[in-house]
């Protein structure tokens, strides 16, 4: 009975079907339910008078709540760090759930602000992933980000022998991931990356700058192409 109506009251807040493990033991449900209760009060007290759902964690520091807009339903897990000072802040889709230490950076330096982030409705973004977000990144709906992926949309610029690298300043491109794409845990994307609508990373891979076809499986160091879902392996 708690399975099913828990299941119906995450359903009815998500706008999606979900649907709990039976085999769950009532006393963790009722832990789970608790805990949701308490994350939900601290949401309304970090965005008062906000519309939509916010559920906040343990230890977690939001900077520049003004540039932060949610759909909601939005769950921020224990230790994140979400600092949205930049020209375009952070937006979030409905359903978009930071697991436990996911930091999102949206300004590298002081000296230059950073552009911000767009995220879609129902994504999932793993546990101690980074998102430095200076150069601008957006992700489409439906996507899955596994724990310790990390996003850089920076570049320094070196090309000057007679000064140090940090005082020759940034240059952006951003990074874009389609929708409904799967990556795995330990994915760096560089900047410049823009991975198209369906694709798949393979767990450690290094995405650097360049367009990467939809549906496309990705892996390796650096990322190529190595099949297309739905199609044929590609060359070894």
């Amino acid at each position: 009975m708690l399975v099913q109506l828990l299941s119906r009251a995450i359903t009815r807040m998500r706008g999606t079907p979900f649907q709990l493990d039976p085999a769950l033991p009532s006393s963790y449900l009722v832990s789970i339910a608790f805990s949701y209760v308490v994350r939900r009060l601290r949401g309304a007290l970090c965005f008062p008078f906000r519309r939509g759902t916010v559920f906040v964690g343990t230890r977690v520091r939001f900077v520049g709540k003004s540039k932060i807009r949610f759909a909601g339903p939005l769950n921020v897990g224990d230790g994140c760090i979400v600092n949205a000072i930049s020209s375009e802040g952070i937006v979030f889709g409905p359903n978009v759930s930071l697991q436990r230490q996911v930091a999102i950076e949206c300004t590298g330096s002081l000296q230059k602000l950073g552009r911000g982030v767009v995220i879609g409705a129902n994504v999932g973004i793993g546990s101690m992933s980074f998102l430095g977000a200076a150069g601008g990144i957006r992700i489409g709906d439906d996507t899955i980000i596994g724990n310790f992926v990390s996003f850089h949309a920076e570049n320094h610029n070196f090309a000057s022998l007679d000064q140090p690298i940090h005082r020759q300043g940034t240059n952006w491109q951003g990074i874009e991931v389609g929708k409904d794409c799967w990556i795995g845990a330990k994915v760096t994307l560089l900047d410049g990356a823009r991975v198209g609508d369906q694709c798949v990373i393979a767990a450690g891979a290094v995405v650097k700058a360049g367009d990467y076809p939809p549906r496309s499986v990705l892996a390796g160091v650096p990322a190529r192409v190595v099949a297309t879902r739905g199609g044929a392996r590609t060359e070894a």
